[in-house]
């Protein structure tokens, strides 16, 4: 592959900085109340912070450089501003609500910087790439203006959601879970079917109609969409975790092997070798032909007598009953 020239890879950089930008912009839009403008200036912040890395990505541009200044625009567009508008528009003056947007800037950094120390682990298994630690700071940072985003479509009527109690309850919420060890899926790591390309297509045309339209809505409806999304990603990562054969596969080998598992737990089935040692060991303990009601001996387990009925309950096999030993535990 040739030397990627210098001007290319100023582009990732470039984009951070415009990224930067915009949650700077979101700030002068907030200090004069225009929360709006501030929520588009964010997710402007969030769709250009999604791209820099993958195009430095493509374009083998990653510098330590370009990863600090990507952590410090998040910072700011993430975590202070979205602090900032919360404050202002229902925290005003009181001391609680700014202990609370505190505590959501300091989560939102250390979200940042646990992201970065997991970049240089090496020790993580294959699937790790598939998800992230945590929600990540783009999508956090909107997460915790759902409540304005809804009281701007909606009006501010008291609703439940535009309490002050409620709101810094959703936030501190939020700001749990950015710290969190609750995986969620990276959309860099999805991969999309031949097949599937001209409705994905089709569904961002009617994605980019609906935010011409209805942009806040819209919004709400997606973050609403990505908390939904979380009990997933904790089941794929938990069945990856159980199913290495997976770790290495293509999505359809993948989906075979996913579907081939929930047959044999609809039907009941256990593994065939815990089934061949189960009748092993029932042949061997069953009295000889000639009448003798001798059992064959067995070779001496030096466990404790605790340890080896646990091992017996955890094979799933059932301890043979000696004669005149009782059947009450």
């Amino acid at each position: 592959m040739a030397p990627t020239s210098p001007g290319v890879r100023l582009l990732p950089n470039a984009l951070t900085v415009l990224a930067m930008c915009a949650g700077l912009s979101a700030v002068q839009f907030i200090l004069n109340r225009q929360y709006s403008a501030a929520i588009a200036a964010i997710t402007i912040a969030a769709v250009l912070d999604s791209l820099d890395g993958r195009i430095a990505r493509m374009l083998d541009a990653t510098t330590k450089m370009g990863a600090e200044l990507d952590s410090l625009a998040d910072a700011i567009s993430f975590g202070v501003a979205p602090a900032l508008m919360l404050y202002l528009w229902r925290f005003g003056g009181d001391r609680v609500g700014w202990v609370v947007a505190l505590i959501f800037v300091v989560c939102m950094i250390l979200r940042l910087a646990r992201f970065n120390t997991l970049l240089d682990d090496t020790e993580q298994p294959p699937y790790a790439k598939e998800f992230f630690v945590g929600v990540p700071a783009p999508a956090g940072g909107l997460l915790a203006l759902l409540p304005l985003i809804l009281t701007n479509e909606f009006g501010d009527h008291g609703h439940w959601w535009q309490s002050r109690p409620a709101v810094m309850a959703w936030t501190i919420g939020v700001a749990a879970l950015l710290i969190s060890r609750i995986p969620t899926l990276a959309v860099k790591s999805i991969r999309v079917s031949p097949r599937a390309v001209a409705p994905l297509l089709v569904g961002v045309g009617l994605l980019a109609a609906a935010v011409i339209t209805y942009p806040q809505i819209t919004l709400a409806a997606v973050l609403a969409l990505y908390l939904g999304h979380i009990p997933y990603a904790v089941r794929r990562k938990h069945w990856l975790a159980n199913h290495p054969e997976a770790w290495d596969v293509p999505p359809r080998e993948r989906r075979a092997i996913r579907r081939a598992h929930g047959s044999q737990v609809r039907l009941g089935l256990r593994p065939p070798l815990r089934r061949v040692a189960g009748a092993a060991r029932r042949a061997v303990m069953r009295p000889m032909r000639n009448g003798d009601s001798t059992h064959i001996a067995l070779p001496t387990d030096p466990r404790p007598a605790g340890a080896r009925g646990r091992n017996w309950r955890r094979t799933g096999l059932r301890k043979h009953q000696r004669p005149g030993e009782s059947k009450s535990r």
